[in-house]
């Protein structure tokens, strides 16, 4: 997906609109906590992937 400059404007200015200049920080701070708890379940994953094959090598 390539996306320019102008796009990306006109994608920000309908987010403006729809959800209103007060409610952006909070929906910015949701989206975060989201990106934050999704990489945190990766990494666990991923963690318990690991530990999994180093088990069954011993097995």
């Amino acid at each position: 997906m390539n996306l320019g400059i102008w796009e990306i404007l006109v994608l920000l200015l309908l987010v403006l609109l729809l959800f209103g200049g007060k409610k952006l920080p909070e929906l910015a701070r949701g989206i975060g906590k989201s990106a934050k708890e999704f990489k945190k379940g990766l990494q666990e994953g991923e963690s318990e992937e690991s530990e999994g094959a180093s088990s069954g090598e011993k097995s």
